[in-house]
C-alpha cells in the first residue's frame, strides 16, 4: 500500500514534533479525524501532562475529547518512535539571536533526529515559518546524507502554519492550508495528508514560494503596525487622538484596513518573520529598506512607552527612579496565555533599568515561565490590581481590564491599548 492510499485509509501513522501553540492542535485534529499519532517533545513536563490528559494551553481544552486522544494519541520525549511513523509534521520554534538573524539550530537538530530514523515512504513536513530554501536546500540536505533521495525515496513538503491562538472565528479547520511541495509527488502526499483536517488546501508551486507566501502574511502586518506606531507618536505631538482617527478612515468600504498601534510587536511571528526574509535577502546583494525600517520602528516602541511613563510620573510629582509600577498583561495579544516575544517583557527590562520596582497582573499567566530571552523573570508571581502603585501601565487589551473603573484607583495610568473606558486627567494614552 502506497502512502497515499494509507492517508486514505487513515492507516498512516502521523508525527508531529513541537507540541506547543503550533503542534498541539494539529494533534488534536488528526485525532479527531480517525489518525494514529505520535507527538514527540523534548520538554518532559509538557509529555507528562499530556500523558496525563493534561493541556499546558490556556485557550486550547482536552477534556472534551479525552476518549478520543487516549485512544490514538501517544506523547513521548523518545524520538527513536519516528521510525514507525509515516507523516512527519515538524513545528519548533525558529527566533532570533540578539543580532535579529535566524537561529535555525531547533529546525536542523530536529532535522538530524529524523534523518537517524528515516525510511523510504516517509512524508516529512516542515511547519515552522523560515526563509526560501530552508526546506528544499538545507533539510533536503540534511535528509539526503542518509543516502534516500527526496522526491524519489521519501516525500518532502513546507505548508506553513497560521495558528492564531483564542480566535473564535476562524481555527485550524477553517484556515485555507498552504502546502509547497519539493515534486508533484510530494506535494500530492501533503495535500492528502492536510485534507483530511482542514476544509480548503492551497497548492503552490515549490516549497519556497509558501516559505515566501508565511512572510509576506506577517511582513504585511508588520509594515501597516509600524505605519500606525508612527502615526501614533505624530499625532499625539499634534494634539490628534490616533484612534479616532482610525476608527474614522476604517469606515472607508474600500482601499483601507484597520491596523492598530501598541507598545511593540509580540508573539511568535510579526517581530521575528521579516527578519528572515532579511537575512536571506543578503545572499542575493539585496537590502530590504522597507521591511528594515518596519522592524526599527516596531521595536523603538517601549522606549516612546518609557517616555510617556516618566511623563505621567512627572506630572504628579514623581520620579520614575523608586517609582512602583503595575504592568497589566504579560501576554502579546488580549485573553490568551501566550507570551512568547511579548512587549511586556522588553517594558518590564526599560523600567527596572531605569530604577522602577514592576510588579505584572495577568490573569492568564499566574507565574512567569523560564523562557530563553528573559529568563531572569522567571518565577514571578501575577500581583493583584490595586491602587497601592505609583501608576498602571496597560500593555495587553485583556477583557477583564476592559471592564474596570481604572478612576477608583486615583493613579496614573498610562493605557497603550486604548481601553480604559472612563478616562480622566489620569489617564495618559501611549
Amino acid at each position: 500500500m502506497s502512502l497515499i492510499e494509507k492517508i486514505h485509509a487513515k492507516e498512516a501513522r502521523v508525527g508531529v514534533i513541537g507540541l506547543g501553540y503550533v503542534g498541539l492542535p494539529l494533534v488534536l485534529e488528526f485525532c479527531r479525524a480517525g489518525f494514529p499519532v505520535t507527538g514527540f517533545d523534548s520538554d518532559a513536563g509538557k509529555v507528562d501532562a499530556l500523558l496525563q490528559g493534561k493541556s499546558y494551553i490556556a485557550h486550547l481544552d482536552l477534556a472534551p475529547h479525552a476518549r478520543v486522544l487516549a485512544e490514538r494519541f501517544l506523547p513521548t520525549g523518545d524520538f527513536s518512535h519516528l521510525a514507525g511513523v509515516d507523516c512527519i509534521i515538524v513545528c519548533v520554534p525558529t527566533p532570533l539571536n540578539r543580532n535579529r538573524e535566524p537561529n535555525m539550530s531547533y529546525v536542523f537538530a530536529t532535522t538530524r533526529s529524523i534523518a537517524s530514523h528515516l525510511r523510504p515512504g516517509q512524508l516529512i513536513v516542515l511547519e515552522s515559518t523560515t526563509y526560501p530554501g530552508t526546506t528544499d536546500e538545507d533539510m533536503r540536505r540534511i535528509l539526503e546524507e542518509t543516502g534516500l533521495r527526496a522526491g524519489t525515496d521519501f516525500h518532502l513538503a513546507f505548508s506553513p502554519e497560521r495558528e492564531d491562538p483564542n480566535n473564535k472565528e476562524f481555527g485550524l479547520r477553517t484556515i485555507p492550508k498552504v502546502i509547497g511541495g519539493y515534486t508533484p509527488r510530494c506535494l500530492e502526499a501533503a495535500l492528502a495528508l492536510y485534507g483530511h483536517v482542514v476544509e480548503r488546501t492551497v497548492p503552490v508551486s515549490s516549497t519556497r514560494v509558501a516559505e515566501a507566501t508565511k512572510l509576506l502574511e506577517n511582513i504585511y502586518r508588520s509594515v501597516n503596525i509600524a505605519l500606525v506606531n508612527e502615526l501614533k507618536m505624530l499625532f499625539d505631538r499634534m494634539g490628534i487622538d490616533v484612534w479616532e482617527v482610525i476608527e474614522a478612515a476604517k469606515t472607508k468600504p474600500f482601499g483601507f484596513q484597520a491596523f492598530y498601534p501598541g507598545p511593540g510587536l509580540g508573539g511568535h511571528c510579526i517581530p521575528i518573520d521579516p527578519f528572515y526574509l532579511t537575512w536571506k535577502a543578503r545572499e542575493y546583494d539585496f537590502h530590504t529598506r522597507f521591511i528594515e525600517l518596519a522592524g526599527d520602528i516596531n521595536t523603538s516602541m517601549p522606549d516612546y512607552v518609557v517616555l510617556k511613563v516618566m511623563k505621567a510620573l512627572n506630572d504628579n510629582g514623581k520620579h520614575l527612579k523608586g517609582s512602583r509600577i503595575l504592568l497589566l498583561g504579560l501576554a502579546y495579544k488580549a485573553n490568551v496565555d501566550d507570551d512568547r516575544e511579548s512587549p511586556s517583557y522588553r517594558l518590564m527590562e526599560k523600567l527596572e533599568a531605569e530604577g522602577a520596582r514592576v510588579d505584572y497582573h495577568d490573569p492568564f499567566i499566574p507565574v512567569i515561565r523560564p523562557s530563553r530571552q528573559y529568563a531572569r523573570f522567571a518565577g514571578r508571581k501575577c500581583a493583584e490590581v490595586s491602587g497601592d502603585y505609583d501608576l498602571l501601565l496597560i500593555a495587553t487589551p485583556h477583557d477583564a481590564y476592559r471592564e474596570m473603573d481604572f478612576t477608583a484607583f486615583g493613579i496614573p495610568v498610562v493605557d497603550t491599548r486604548n481601553i480604559v473606558r472612563n478616562k480622566n486627567a489620569l489617564c495618559y494614552s501611549a
